[in-house]
């Protein structure tokens, strides 16, 4: 099993969650996130006033996958995220040890 994390721009959230849908994935978690990497933010102009944005809003999506699924996920992500452009994000997949249904206790892949 493996937690796939991804980054991505907030307008592009419909277009990834569709995407996954589309491949099987059934749940999703999402937090919407600020950081920067390679962009370092950009100014503004507020009421005559300019200042600088040094955190950019963006969107994490995290979802748990089986092995066998895990590189078509990625895939999927990166295809629906991209827009070419500065920004897009990064995709993270770590190994999970354990997976627990609380509800059934349901363990492993079943609880996914």
């Amino acid at each position: 099993m493996q937690l796939v994390t991804a980054i991505i721009k907030p307008f592009k959230l419909e277009d990834v969650r569709d995407a996954l849908a589309a491949v099987g994935v059934t749940g999703i978690t999402v937090t919407e996130v600020r950081g920067f990497g390679r962009q370092k933010g950009h100014t503004e102009l507020y009421r005559g006033a300019e200042y600088v944005v040094d955190f950019l809003p963006k969107i994490k999506l995290e979802t748990a996958v089986t092995d066998d699924l895990c590189e078509r996920v990625v895939e999927v992500i990166v295809q629906s995220a991209a827009t070419g452009k500065i920004g897009d994000g990064k995709v993270f997949v770590q190994n999970l040890e354990e997976v627990v249904r609380i509800r059934t206790g349901e363990t492993g892949a079943q609880a996914i």
